[in-house]
């Protein structure tokens, strides 16, 4: 299972509670792009560590896929326009 639905399911199961907490900041953060401090992670117990860094490295892997899709897109349509009329 991802590491992203894991998270998921423990916000879910307590919202309340303090990793889900640090949790959704953190992917809100990712989702925004904006400042997330790294001294919130190291509240979180050895395990609920290591799950918010699967999700850092899921999250920037997903990144270079959606990147990659879109220099494809535009190298596409590159060709397309570089094409001879028919």
């Amino acid at each position: 299972m991802r590491a992203i639905k894991k998270i998921k399911r423990i916000i879910e199961k307590n919202p309340q509670e303090k990793a889900a907490q640090i949790f959704s900041k953190l992917i809100t953060c990712l989702a925004e792009e904006s400042e997330f401090s790294l001294k919130e992670l190291y509240e979180l117990n050895a395990n609920e560590f290591d799950l918010a860094i699967e999700v850092l490295e899921e999250w920037r892997l997903d990144r270079f896929y959606m990147g990659k899709a879109k220099v494809f897109d535009v190298a596409q349509q590159a060709l397309e326009m570089g094409s001879p009329a028919k």
